[in-house]
């Protein structure tokens, strides 16, 4: 292989991050990048106050970038990187002597932190998400722009006749949670676009499963900040020991779940394999049913069911001694495919933990008149849709297949509606 080919292969999967990223997170990226450059800029001309204190945040911001994880629904995180970030940002003094570093400086130690924790990543070939990173970074500058202003008044105030932490604290706690509260929107801006969701849906989303782990990272810097002013830079060691231990549980809370997620898609395979169903038909149908439960509204944690419940829907067929044509349950009797449903959500339940499954499972074949979950309608209606069109492009045949399922009483015209609205942006 020539050098010209190896770099040819070497760029590709780079331009292909870069073709996935929409204006909104370009846009983000941009600001992220001037204002880091600023930072570096403004630093580099003026000099490190307290170099030694800079080095040591940065250092653990660093070790934090370098132990990032990837929560469910495909958040990368780095909570001891933020955690340092948002300690040097608040500190106030060390060793009874007032801290004036600037906001651009804050900027400077966050930015050269993340990137020096994300160059062994780039050198094992897993690039961080550059939207991601410049969240974090944003969100940083903002607190130290809006905060470092403060500081030395909230100092004096620390150190008057009258010594009191409350005001301070209290000054801390609300730009935090108003920083917070930013990230929640500007996070829920960029999941609305990427996975195709209302702004209202993607905003509770944000705050349910994101905005706890946030707040237990701000509590982590201001106890840092606080533990910074009677220990020094021993607090660093202190408080990283915990958060280090905390994050490999979530590491390992996360592999779980992810491995859990590959099992399952292994498992929903077993019918194609079989040559019960079509090849592709359960993948097809969870993509489907994901748009259609995202159009409707569904929460994160809810969609994670329906996800699991759509790839399995069929495995009731493997009880059959003569697989239907086509695995077309569409097509069959209406008891056969009851009894199928049944007999799919009664090997799901013996995994012992995926009752809630089960029953959205069972109940896919249920008439709307019986008020089956919206689960249930919704993989009902995919699965129909699917078994209809397959993997065909057709429009006509789309449209025959969608306006057949309009025509049916037994589908929820809710869930054909929403199908009708996203089929056309789903990528099967």
């Amino acid at each position: 292989m020539t050098t010209t080919e190896r770099t040819r292969r070497t760029d590709r999967p780079r331009r292909t991050a870069l073709r996935r990223l929409d204006s909104g997170q370009l846009l983000l990226i941009c600001a992220a990048g001037l204002v880091a450059v600023a930072g570096v800029a403004d630093t580099a001309a003026v000099g490190l106050d307290r170099p030694e204190i800079a080095i040591g945040f940065g250092a653990l911001i660093a070790v934090g970038e370098l132990a990032r994880l990837t929560m469910p629904g495909n958040r990368e995180v780095a909570p001891i990187g933020a955690a340092a970030a948002l300690g040097y940002t608040l500190l106030l003094d060390l060793s009874q002597h007032p801290l004036r570093h600037s906001a651009l400086q804050v900027v400077a130690v966050i930015a050269v932190g993340m990137v020096a924790g994300a160059l062994p990543h780039l050198a094992v070939g897993r690039p961080p998400r550059l939207d991601a990173m410049a969240r974090r970074l944003l969100t940083g500058a903002l607190l130290a722009f809006a905060f470092r202003p403060l500081a030395d008044p909230l100092y004096r105030l620390t150190e008057s006749p009258s010594s009191t932490w409350w005001p301070a604290l209290a000054v801390m706690v609300t730009l935090i949670t108003a920083a917070l509260l930013l990230d929640v929107l500007v996070a829920a801006l960029l999941r609305a676009e990427q996975v195709r969701t209302a702004f209202r849906v993607a905003v509770r989303d944000e705050l349910s499963m994101a905005f706890p782990l946030g707040a237990a990272v701000a509590a982590s810097g201001v106890l840092l900040a606080l533990a910074t002013h009677s220990m020094d830079l021993v607090a660093l060691l202190v408080f990283a020991a915990p958060l280090l231990v905390t994050q490999v549980a979530f590491r390992k809370y996360a592999g779980i779940r992810a491995t859990y997620l590959q099992t399952v898609r292994a498992l929903s395979r077993v019918t194609e394999v079989g040559g019960y169903v079509e090849p592709g038909h359960s993948r097809r149908v969870s993509r489907l049913a994901l748009a259609v439960g995202r159009e409707l509204g569904m929460a994160e944690p809810e969609l994670l069911e329906l996800e699991y419940a759509a790839l399995m829907h069929d495995i009731g067929q493997l009880s059959l001694r003569d697989p239907i044509p086509g695995g077309a349950t569409v097509l069959a009797d209406p008891e056969q495919a009851r009894r199928i449903a049944e007999l799919g959500a009664e090997v799901i339940r013996q995994t012992g933990v995926l009752d809630r499954v089960a029953e959205v499972v069972r109940r896919q074949c249920d008439p709307v008149e019986d008020d089956p979950p919206l689960s249930s309608r919704i993989i009902r209606v995919a699965n129909a849709y699917d078994d209809l069109v397959g993997p065909s492009k057709d429009r006509d045949r789309a449209t025959a297949a969608l306006e057949r399922l309009r025509q049916s009483a037994g589908y929820d015209r809710r869930a054909v509606d929403a199908l009708a609205r996203v089929i056309d942006r789903v990528r099967l």
